[in-house]
């Protein structure tokens, strides 16, 4: 039985393909047009992954979606019988319902020589993020936290007899991740998906606003927090679309009374300011405040030490990193595609796990997109017409990976591009770029001259497993780059790069079977310079992550990166 999982008619539209139990392949749509959170229909990603299973669109049995748009249908028809300001919200709805349901239109432009003849399900979205991360807890409580989908904007429960029942949610209008994303706009961030900038800029400041930034929600024991919908405008218009490009667009979700309790705010061509600084430092803070309350309350109602986290809300690796100080949970797991792409995934799990044991799930990994043989990237290489100014060899791998050690730690900056795309938003030693962590100078390097982004942003350390806590002041596995925890302090200025202003890193584990080459690769570099850490970003530039040789060789060619390795393929700047 093939299975085909869906996320679409929101931001990040992605697909995934089961076979049987196994999962064979997922992408997001944005790989391949190049736009970042694409949120128009996932067709390249259908067409990937029909071909990673060899398949056509006929003979797929099972189309999945991660919505449900008839879940909460009495709540919304009393919610807007009771709030008449929000009917243009309740109509953007039913159009966007139309193009749910009319899902076999779409799926029938896919490929022109076949139909799609199989059967669609539909699975609650809170629902689907709880099964988009089948995790190794042989028991564990679930939680879901986001903006909204399907009316709801947190929900949660545990696996009984392998299947993940929802136990409560929280509805809208009130969501903790609207609070974050509107504090994120106000600040100047105004692009979908910015609030990790919120994230990083918040050690810079002093949380000196938490009076003011705590009126705009706060939490209700049972289970429960509220926004002060003074200060927000979600629940009146209509606040997303879709431009021609594909791209989601957010209208300001924030209303002129967050303005009048905070000041003028941030236009995105401002300095950041101090106060700037000073408000998301108060965000993250409440933002906490929120997410631990919650949790420990969700722990006295089921008394189980394991806890998985999805939702868009669970990219808040800062937050992450002090779940186990801040409450009774022991261990966390958060896959790496928490938010809505992951979804497709959680959707298919939804109709798999009704069949068979949830663990028996196979293929969850995190490199499950495209990937290149040498005889393919070699023509690549020859198609791009590098001029003499590049040197191109192929250096197999019981020479690569201390060849490229050695180029790190001449600091050199290399872009990696090995095996399979990873599935989610962050580079996890398969399309990322590389650095010396030792190097104060190469964080200005890699923002001003690379990466082009804010000089604020911190940079990833990626560090072999067995390492993890001789380098950082927690000993556990965290293979997503989901959490952020505390360098331990005498070895902070050894690594300057990765460190961030608060002492802290967004840490990958990496161990040698989930990624051979990358594990190899930080283990040359130990021994060629005893820090078993590599400074990790994603290999792109202000655009979604590289996803092809051609792509990775354009951004390579448009930037100032010393040194590209694709594959065993090997290109150095001469000049």
């Amino acid at each position: 039985m093939h299975i085909l999982g869906l996320n679409i008619n929101h931001a990040d539209t992605s697909a995934c393909i089961f076979k049987d139990n196994n999962l064979v392949a997922a992408v997001e749509e944005e790989r391949f047009t190049r736009v970042k959170h694409y949120a128009d229909f996932p067709y390249n990603s259908i067409r990937y992954c029909l071909s990673e299973a060899k398949i056509n669109i006929s003979q797929v049995d099972i189309v999945t979606i991660n919505s449900n748009p008839l879940h909460s249908g009495f709540r919304k028809i009393y919610y807007t019988f009771l709030n008449p300001a929000s009917i243009s919200v309740a109509l953007s709805s039913l159009s966007n319902y139309e193009k749910k349901f009319s899902i076999k239109k779409f799926l029938n432009l896919v490929d022109q020589n076949n139909s799609f003849n199989g059967i669609v399900k539909y699975f609650d979205h809170h629902l689907s993020h709880l099964n988009s991360s089948v995790n190794k807890f042989e028991d564990s409580v679930h939680v879901s936290i986001d903006g909204f989908g399907d009316f709801a904007s947190c929900s949660w429960g545990i696996k009984k007899n392998n299947i993940i029942k929802v136990d409560g949610k929280i509805y809208f209008p009130n969501s903790l991740g609207i609070f974050y994303q509107a504090v994120t706009q106000y600040l100047g961030f105004k692009n979908y998906g910015d609030e990790y900038k919120v994230m990083g800029l918040a050690p810079y400041g002093e949380p000196s606003y938490v009076k003011e930034i705590s009126k705009l929600i706060s939490y209700k024991n049972n289970l429960n927090f509220k926004l002060d919908l003074n200060y927000f405008s979600h629940h009146k218009k209509k606040i997303f679309f879709i431009d021609k490009n594909g791209a989601p667009i957010f209208e300001n979700l924030y209303s002129d009374h967050l303005i009048k309790l905070l000041g003028p705010e941030r236009s995105k061509n401002d300095e950041v300011s101090k106060k700037h600084k000073d408000i998301a430092s108060s965000t993250q803070a409440v933002f906490e405040n929120i997410l631990f309350n919650l949790l420990n309350d969700i722990y006295k109602k089921y008394k189980i030490k394991n806890l998985d986290l999805s939702g868009g809300c669970a990219m808040n690796s800062v937050a992450n990193g002090k779940i186990i100080k801040n409450t009774p949970f022991e261990n966390i797991y958060v896959s790496s595609n928490p938010g809505d792409a992951g979804g497709a995934i959680g959707s298919a799990v939804c109709f798999i796990s009704k069949k068979i044991n949830y663990l028996q799930i196979n293929g969850m990994g995190p490199y499950l997109g495209k990937q290149f043989s040498n005889s393919e990237i070699q023509e690549a290489v020859g198609k791009s017409k590098l001029d003499n100014k590049f040197l191109v060899q192929r250096v197999e791998d019981s020479l690569l990976f201390k060849t490229v050690a050695n180029l790190i730690a001449q600091s050199l900056v290399v872009g990696w591009f090995q095996g399979r795309t990873e599935w989610g938003p962050r580079a996890l030693g398969n399309r990322s770029i590389l650095a010396d962590p030792r190097n104060p100078k190469i964080r200005e390097i890699l923002n001003l001259k690379i990466k082009r982004r804010e000089s604020f942003r911190p940079f990833a350390p990626s560090i072999m497993y067995e390492e993890m806590d001789n380098w950082f002041e927690v000993k556990k596995s965290v293979p997503h780059m989901s959490e952020v925890y505390n360098v331990i302090e005498n070895k902070r200025f050894l690594i300057p790069a990765v460190t961030h202003v608060d002492g802290t890193g967004r840490v990958q584990t990496v161990n040698q079977i989930d990624n051979h080459k990358f594990y190899s690769l930080i283990k040359e570099f130990k021994n060629e310079t005893g820090i078993p850490i590599i400074l990790n970003t994603s290999f792109n530039e202000n655009e979604p992550i590289v996803n092809s040789p051609e792509e990775a060789i354009s951004c390579f060619l448009r930037t100032n990166m010393d040194i590209l390795v694709l594959e065993n393929w090997v290109l150095k700047r001469l000049q």
